[in-house]
């Protein structure tokens, strides 16, 4: 019977340490990956809650304008019972900024950056509602739509 010689791998003291520097230095490398990620995160989240402020405020602009216009169309359409008359009082007391076309009035409201185009067509007197929006979309400097 012959016998197998077996034959043993040792490291040295030296490979342990190696080993241990490579575990070291990936952790630290990982380390700083994940602090570069998170600070990045947090300038884009920051970046976004202004965003999102700026347009939150550019519709609530436009709600107000809404408002006052309603409430313009309330006093033009008193004592009037046809639509023309309604209309001509109404032209006569708009904002300046918000111009009429037939039934529809059109204003754009803006934070130098972005621009709320915004358009509402005026129902007939009698309607429930007074006004529908028809348009109200947000735009860039860029002139791309954002929304619609």
């Amino acid at each position: 019977m012959s016998r197998k010689k077996k034959s043993s791998v040792s490291f040295g003291p030296g490979a342990a340490s190696l080993i241990l520097i490579v575990v070291a230095l990936s952790l630290s490398a990982l380390g700083m990956l994940s602090l570069m990620n998170g600070r990045n995160d947090a300038r884009l989240s920051e970046r976004s809650a202004q965003v999102i402020e700026a347009v939150y405020r550019l519709n609530a602009d436009a709600e107000e304008h809404r408002a006052e216009l309603d409430a313009l169309l309330v006093r033009a359409a008193e004592g009037k019972t046809d639509d023309e008359a309604y209309l001509a009082a109404l032209a006569d007391a708009l904002p300046e900024g918000t111009e009429l076309e037939g039934t529809v009035l059109s204003w754009t409201e803006s934070d130098g950056s972005r621009m709320l185009d915004c358009a509402l067509c005026i129902q007939p007197l009698g309607s429930e509602k007074r006004t529908v929006w028809l348009r109200h979309n947000l735009t860039a400097e860029t002139g791309e739509v954002w929304f619609e």
